[in-house]
């Protein structure tokens, strides 16, 4: 079964088209139930009291995380020999989903079950987890993860927190500051990295009592205004030993293998989010009258929730594709043997460019969503007493959070050539298969048969132009404009595939209705992706050069079909203005 399994970035290589991906349509009845139960807390529960949440009621947001434990909405990711479900990471990011549109609770609650908790998890010794670990699940204590520092955002190798070991080593004395800390204000256990002796960058677990450990003012933050963010300051805090979490000198593992993880929460989070404030948009516009007419009915205001479906489409493409290939790596692990995390962390960075991947699209697609949101809403969109003003300042921290989209666009390209050079594939030879077949004149991928061919086709045409731009910077690609150019070119390869690969699995066992909207979203998103690949692609090649046959591999690779694009658009706009909210 291993021998079948996709490795991570062959999207770019290998012709994926034919293959299962794991899409929302494939959500099993357990994982529906969890959803449910999520979406129902969040309606009942903490929509209602989402003014207070935001005035930092912080006692109010204790008691709803203990809600949300007595639900078992803590235990997702927690092995079953300490009580927990550990069910799989499409479960998870479904929760994430679901819990997004309340905004500070669900960044609240992200730090609680996230990097608040799975730390100790995975790298907790047996008396850590027996400690700690039952505090936690059911919400007695909250988490928090400790890592930014004031002088230190995207480099936490930098930390200038240190630790030192007492004579008689029982303790360690910690001294520094955190930068940012979510849950700060209210958590009891906070994971904490520092250097020992200035050297060996270690985590530890710091509770709250700790002496020598003090919480800074609350941050007064643009949005999430209702979650806790503080400094945490450490004056010779007096840390036990027992408390050193992991081995010394290895906390950047801990640090670097949450991140894949929470770039995937992040992208799904985001994705939840632009699933509430688009409902906001389809269901104002059946109500608002402008000119004696319901503004839905303009085409200005149809192809903008159109454009919003299509890309509240591709995200959900894109993180579930992504939380399907970890739970299928995941699933192949022999349970046995004291080193199962490290094979399991191992198991989830085989696809650390795909979760870059999908952060940074589905966090730019939020960002595109609220914006298109409040403009949708006029006037009243500025106002506080409409939710999409606090959608619109909730989202701005997506891009930022987990490293920023720079730092992760950067990486992916990065990842890849490590990647190539470690022999995972061949991608001197891919490339110049695609330059040999460029300069003798081949034309694109001819159209296969079905349903999405002429959408296929056009991911197929996007990957060998791919190659061919990415041969072309060789020669330049320490730039950092020239890497974020070619991360836009993959990051459009992946959303693309995914839609069309989601398009013809759901379409066989689809409604009349719902095939017509699925050719719809499918025709739209190839011919969105495959403008803004044409984009990034002129763009790294003016930075580069290349050649007159391969800007003009540019225009004809980047061609779409665009026949019914104007009906297509209108049939999505009707369908979510029908809904009153994303209509898949």
């Amino acid at each position: 079964m291993a021998e079948t399994l996709a490795r991570g970035g062959d999207f770019l290589f290998n012709g994926a088209l034919g293959k299962r991906i794991f899409s929302p349509e494939d959500f099993s009845d357990e994982q529906r139930q969890f959803a449910d139960t999520t979406e129902e807390f969040v309606k009942k529960e903490v929509l209602p009291d989402l003014d207070r949440i935001e005035a930092q009621d912080f006692a109010l947001v204790v008691e709803k995380l203990r809600q949300c434990a007595k639900l078992g909405l803590f235990l997702v990711d927690v092995p079953e020999e300490y009580g927990g479900l550990e069910l799989d990471k499409v479960t998870s990011m479904l929760l994430a989903e679901k819990m997004a549109p309340t905004g500070s609770f669900s960044i609240t609650y992200g730090g609680q079950t996230g990097i608040g908790l799975l730390p100790l998890v995975y790298y907790g010794t047996a008396e850590q987890k027996e400690r700690y670990l039952d505090k936690l699940t059911t919400g007695e204590w909250v988490g928090a993860y400790a890592l930014t520092e004031p002088d230190c955002g995207s480099d936490p190798l930098s930390a200038r927190t240190t630790a030192v070991l007492s004579e008689d080593g029982s303790h360690y004395l910690l001294n520094g500051v955190k930068q940012f800390i979510t849950n700060a204000g209210f958590a009891d256990l906070f994971t904490v990295f520092a250097k020992i002796d200035g050297k060996q960058f270690s985590a530890f677990l710091m509770e709250r009592g700790t002496p020598g450990l003090s919480i800074g003012n609350e941050e007064k933050k643009m949005g999430l205004k209702g979650s806790s963010t503080a400094q945490v300051i450490m004056e010779n805090a007096r840390v036990p030993a027992t408390n050193l979490l992991g081995e010394p000198g290895k906390g950047h593992k801990i640090a670097f293998n949450a991140l894949n993880i929470g770039r995937l929460k992040v992208a799904s989070t985001a994705g939840g989010m632009a699933k509430g404030a688009f409902a906001e948009a389809a269901s104002y516009a059946t109500q608002r009258k402008q000119f004696g007419r319901l503004i839905g009915s303009f085409g200005a205001i149809q192809e903008k929730l159109a454009d919003m479906t299509v890309a509240v489409f591709a995200s959900d493409s894109v993180v579930y594709r992504v939380a399907g290939l970890l739970d299928d790596r995941i699933a192949t692990l022999d349970r046995s043997g004291a080193d199962y995390y490290d094979r399991y962390q191992k198991a989830i960075e085989e696809y650390a460019i795909e979760c870059a991947v999908a952060k940074v699209f589905c966090t730019d697609v939020l960002a595109d969503v609220v914006d298109e949101v409040v403009q949708v809403h006029g006037g009243y969109g500025y106002i506080s007493d409409y939710a999409c003003e606090r959608y619109y300042r909730d989202e701005r921290i997506q891009r930022i959070f987990e490293g920023t989209n720079e730092i992760n666009r950067i990486l992916i390209p990065t990842l890849l050539f490590r990647r190539a050079e470690s022999g995972s594939f061949d991608l001197r030879g891919s490339v110049r298969a695609v330059q040999g077949a460029l300069a003798g004149g081949a034309a694109g991928t001819p159209p296969g048969d079905g349903v999405f061919a002429l959408e296929a086709s056009a991911v197929q045409n996007l990957k060998r132009l791919f190659l061919a731009v990415l041969g072309a910077a060789e020669k330049t690609i320490e730039s950092q404009e020239v890497l974020l150019a070619i991360a836009d070119l993959a990051i459009g390869v992946f959303a693309l595939e995914s839609v069309v690969l989601r398009g013809e699995q759901a379409y066989a066992a689809a409604s009349d209705n719902k095939k017509q909207l699925l050719k719809a979203v499918v025709k739209a998103a190839a011919f969105e992706r495959t403008s803004r690949f044409q984009v990034a692609a002129t763009r790294c090649l003016a930075y580069v050069g290349g050649g007159e046959t391969l800007r003009g591999a540019v225009s004809t690779l980047c061609a779409c079909p665009v026949e019914g694009l104007l009906e297509a658009k209108q049939l999505l706009s009707q369908a979510a203005q029908a809904a009153g909210k994303y209509p898949f």
